[in-house]
């Protein structure tokens, strides 16, 4: 008989370096997120593999490809697509002017270089949780 590796919520945290209330209020309601298979303590535990498929198959951004041509020109679904922001994200982003003015705009469809895309998304923060500073 194998044994089910089990996860709970603040280990799942931990290995993708994301806050527990992201994996608590935002993956945990992902319509993909696998059943719990028991309890540790208060936590639900889940089949860790189960949960790596959803994570890494549903909810990780994948950065654009590297051999990608940087002068193809992306529409917004296309960069959804391409590094799996969501449109409303990106359309703030645009009001708010934390995006660049579009590279073309022909017949009032914006399109970005793939290469300002790119550029766009190297200089995003990350959200990832930091370490326990050491008390002193």
């Amino acid at each position: 008989m194998v044994e089910q590796r089990r996860i709970i919520a603040p280990e799942i945290a931990e290995r993708y370096g994301r806050a527990l209330t992201t994996v608590t209020g935002t993956w945990r309601n992902h319509p993909e997120w696998p059943k719990p298979v028991g309890r540790r303590g208060r936590w639900a535990e889940y089949d860790a593999d189960q949960v790596d498929a959803v994570v890494r198959g549903h909810l990780l951004r994948t950065p654009p490809a590297p051999a990608a041509n940087p002068d193809e020109l992306l529409t917004i679904a296309q960069i959804v697509e391409v590094t799996g922001l969501k449109r409303g994200t990106i359309d703030g982003d645009i009001s708010r002017g934390r995006w660049p003015e579009p590279d073309d705009q022909e017949y009032g469809v914006k399109r970005w270089k793939r290469g300002t895309v790119d550029q766009v998304m190297a200089g995003r923060r990350g959200y990832r949780r930091r370490a326990p500073e050491e008390p002193s």
